[in-house]
């Protein structure tokens, strides 16, 4: 419902929402006591305080309600949501090496929990995943020499031809390090 909040130009809104009552609130301040009345103030210490407890109520109840909504994107919950849906996990297994992807498939069903399990080779390599309309859906690292492939489980809702770009400099030819998946419609649907 609030999907837009948490990407592009929703977070920048959200961001531009809680610092634009500050600034008004700095600003009114400021010019007050420059301007309007500038000796010292006639404000009891105890109402400070009781304002000071009310300000910093507000603003903790509303970075815990923006971090509590938020938690659904993060891509750990998302990740363990898709694998405990009860669907079948499609398996993609990956290497990165420089400059390119070994993968086992390169074409998954829309619909369907894909985990994409990753090693690196000889660097460091991202594995970024971009939706067709230019949208990023998720990235992960991996590293060489670790015991266990780096994971991430995602379900693409929609067929097309998805991108993938290392975001990880590997090296000289790190800008030619890209490959495809190709996504298509759940063939139990069909």
């Amino acid at each position: 419902m609030l999907d837009f909040l948490f990407s592009g130009w929703g977070a920048f809104w959200v961001t531009m929402g809680m610092l634009l009552p500050f600034a008004g609130m700095f600003w009114y301040v400021i010019h007050r006591k420059s301007v309007v009345d500038s000796g010292p103030g006639t404000t009891p210490p105890a109402t400070l305080s009781r304002l000071e407890g009310y300000w910093l109520t507000a603003v903790f109840v509303i970075f815990v309600t923006i971090n509590l909504a938020s938690l659904k994107f993060m891509p750990i919950i998302a990740t363990a949501r898709a694998a405990t849906g009860g669907l079948p996990v499609q398996e993609v297994q990956l290497t990165a090496t420089s400059w390119s992807y070994e993968m086992s498939t390169r074409e998954v069903e829309a619909g369907k929990p894909v985990r994409f399990a990753g090693r690196a080779k000889d660097t460091q390599h991202g594995f970024a995943v971009y939706h067709p309309d230019g949208r990023m859906l998720f990235t992960m690292l991996m590293m060489p020499g670790v015991a266990k492939p780096t994971s991430v489980v995602h379900t693409f809702t929609d067929p097309g031809t998805y991108k993938v770009r290392c975001l990880e400099y590997c090296g000289i030819a790190h800008h030619g390090m890209k490959d495809e998946l190709t996504v298509v419609k759940s063939k139990s649907a069909t």
